[in-house]
């Protein structure tokens, strides 16, 4: 499991920063927290600039952990299955917000 350290101090218009297990940064734009089987996912989008042009509008489901001091980390999702799940149910929502309006 790779775990990539939320390095947030405030989040600013929705926009937060990530730093993997490298030390590199990477920002991106906050889109919802997804709960799933008990367990709290983030889905976020790799701001325009940051990602290689075929990436583009690419959406990251990641799980919500915590680390060995309790604090919040972005963990990936290792099982394609949990990740589609939750993606579905990020599209579902994003539909529904989008019917509301």
């Amino acid at each position: 499991m790779t775990d990539i350290e939320k390095n947030v101090p405030e989040m600013e218009d929705n926009i937060i920063e990530l730093t993997d297990e490298n030390g590199e940064t990477t920002q991106f734009e906050y889109l919802a927290t997804i709960e799933h089987e008990d367990k709290l996912y983030v889905a976020l989008m790799l701001l325009e600039g940051a990602a290689d042009e075929d990436e583009e509008g690419e959406v990251l489901i990641l799980e919500i952990a915590k680390d060995e001091n309790g604090e919040d980390v972005y963990v990936s999702v290792e099982d394609d299955a949990v990740s589609e799940q939750v993606f579905n149910k990020f599209l579902a929502m994003m539909d529904e917000e989008e019917d509301a309006e």
